[in-house]
């Protein structure tokens, strides 16, 4: 499939493609796709189940540049099986987070330190509503390698998570998503541990109405994440403006990028747990009841707001770590 990058970098973030985004986000002419279509790589579980199969099982990844550093890219399709995680996907991603990792420890090997200007990253582009029933098992096993390896890429590799295609980032890949060092979305990004239709299954619908668009957008939207804390960046709807945030941030040191991790320690689970014990005490029954907490104003204003007018008034949740 032959890709104009430089039409690639003013199309919709929401609208391209994981492998549109793939490329995209790294510099021109640098992406080289592992086992691509051409390889046939396809979920056995689903030819059993007799369901449709992908030759790339629904997710591209890869290795290119931005600027010296060498980027590891995995790129979630929403519109196969909903971007969920089986065996075949899950252990794309999970093994591209390792040729990152590993790439970072021979880099250290032959020259003694890894200059910030050169250090490898790994991103991952969610488009995911999480695990597939379909082969529940083999998924959550790569779900658990995709997150012990995070974890083993703290304090070496940077780990930059994107939200904003047409599913989000939700169970299981919601999890891998705030495991992130860094996470940028656009308006249309989404992270919730749980679906809006399992939520109302469990708790009824008058908890929550599933049907209620605005309310989703409120308790799980990239802006509300913003506010709270969970999403760093919110950058406008394009994948050259991805990209230009993720540039931006590359050639910092690993101390200065983890900063803004979310987990990964007992002091930043504690901290989190703030947040839970607030809604708790102050019977927070809507996201704007803690916008409000933390210092907004006109909240019901703040969804529909331009997105720059947004960023020059709002206030966030502030950090102690």
């Amino acid at each position: 499939m032959k890709i104009n990058w430089e039409d690639l970098q003013g199309k919709s973030f929401y609208q391209a493609t994981a492998r549109e985004r793939a490329y995209g986000i790294v510099d021109k002419g640098t992406f080289k796709e592992f086992l691509g279509p051409r390889d046939k790589m396809t979920s056995p579980h689903l030819l059993i189940l007799g369901e449709a199969v992908e030759f790339d099982d629904g997710i591209t990844v890869g290795v290119g540049k931005i600027k010296k550093h060498p980027v590891f890219v995995v790129s979630q399709e929403g519109k196969f099986v909903g971007g969920a995680l089986g065996e075949v996907n899950g252990a794309k991603m999970a093994y591209t987070m390792k040729l990152a990792l590993k790439t970072y420890e021979k880099m250290k090997e032959k020259y003694g330190t890894v200059p910030d200007d050169r250090k490898p990253i790994c991103i991952v582009s969610f488009d995911s509503g999480g695990v597939r029933l379909h082969e529940a098992n083999a998924g959550l096993l790569m779900h658990s390698e995709s997150m012990e390896t995070i974890w083993e890429l703290q304090n070496k590799v940077p780990y930059i998570a994107l939200t904003g295609s047409t599913i989000g980032a939700y169970g299981a890949q919601g999890f891998v998503c705030l495991s992130a060092d860094v996470v940028i979305a656009n308006d249309f990004g989404r992270i919730g541990l749980t679906g809006p239709e399992v939520i109302q299954q469990e708790v009824g619908k008058d908890e929550f109405d599933a049907s209620d668009r605005a309310l989703i957008w409120r308790t799980m939207g990239a802006r509300s994440k913003y506010i709270l804390g969970d999403v760093d960046y919110l950058v406008k709807d394009t994948i050259g403006t991805f990209r230009d945030t993720i540039a931006n941030i590359v050639d910092e040191p690993m101390s200065k990028i983890s900063r803004t991790r979310k987990v990964g320690s007992p002091q930043l689970v504690e901290e989190n747990l703030e947040v839970v014990k607030l809604a708790a005490e102050k019977q927070i029954k809507d996201s704007k009841d803690l916008w409000k907490i933390y210092g907004n104003e006109n909240v019901d204003q703040i969804p529909e707001m331009p997105q720059d007018q947004f960023l020059s008034v709002v206030k966030r949740r502030p950090r102690r770590i």
